[in-house]
């Protein structure tokens, strides 16, 4: 239940289909917690109600007239100052999809099929300073790092340097989707711990989120995709 101590996560949707709009704000109204602040129909709309309400999430669904959902994800996340985390909303499963939003700075992606119990989740989840990916999206993220070619990027794999040894191990580990209580329990130390650990490595690397540091691991090949 949400109290005074614990205000309800203020969620933006930025859909073009006033239907789409409609329908989530009332499933997520009904949500414990959450409470939808706004509603954008383009990506320029989007950019503009988040700056005028401050939302700690925003809904953004990929393809808009005019601003697509990509760019104004890229916009309204790129500030060195930027909270608000964006969650991905498509009908399409495409790998290039999501590639380029996580690139751009979403926290998840979700296809618009998911229940309403799924999406209230991953706002929770995103909220909360956690990646989230659909299970298909995973499976064909991988598969779209697996084909990229080329070395590793030098600046990206200097950063890497400043990593200690275990910090590298849990970005690595971050990055095959372990949670914080799954790598604990791999490398038998404190769930705590690992959440400290993930924090250093964040601010070292100056990544935003779990996310972004799953992007990094793989483009400085830190990860290899196996199996697909």
């Amino acid at each position: 239940m949400t109290t005074a101590a614990t205000p309800p996560i203020r969620v933006l949707i930025a859909d073009d289909q006033m239907m789409v709009r409609q329908g989530f704000t009332v499933l997520l109204n009904a949500e414990p917690g959450i409470a939808v602040v706004g509603q954008a129909v383009d990506g320029h709309d989007a950019i503009a109600k988040t700056a005028e309400l401050a939302p700690d999430v925003v809904l953004m669904d990929i393809r808009m007239p005019g601003l697509g959902g990509i760019e104004a994800t890229r916009r309204i996340t790129e500030p060195a100052d930027a909270t608000v985390k964006v969650l991905v909303l498509t009908t399409f499963d495409l790998d290039e999809y999501v590639y380029e939003a996580l690139r751009a700075g979403a926290s998840g992606f979700l296809l618009k099929d998911a229940s309403a119990d799924e999406l209230a989740q991953a706002v929770r989840v995103v909220a909360a300073g956690d990646a989230l990916l659909a299970p298909s999206i995973t499976k064909r993220l991988i598969a779209e790092f697996s084909r990229m070619s080329g070395a590793p990027r030098a600046p990206l794999k200097d950063r890497v340097a400043g990593l200690t040894e275990r910090e590298t191990e849990v970005l690595s580990l971050v990055a095959q989707g372990l949670s914080n209580a799954e790598i604990a329990h791999r490398l038998v130390v404190a769930e705590q711990t690992v959440k400290t650990h993930v924090g250093r490595i964040l601010v070292k690397l100056e990544l935003r989120d779990r996310t972004q540091a799953t992007v990094f691991a793989y483009e400085t090949g830190l990860v290899r995709p196996t199996g697909y």
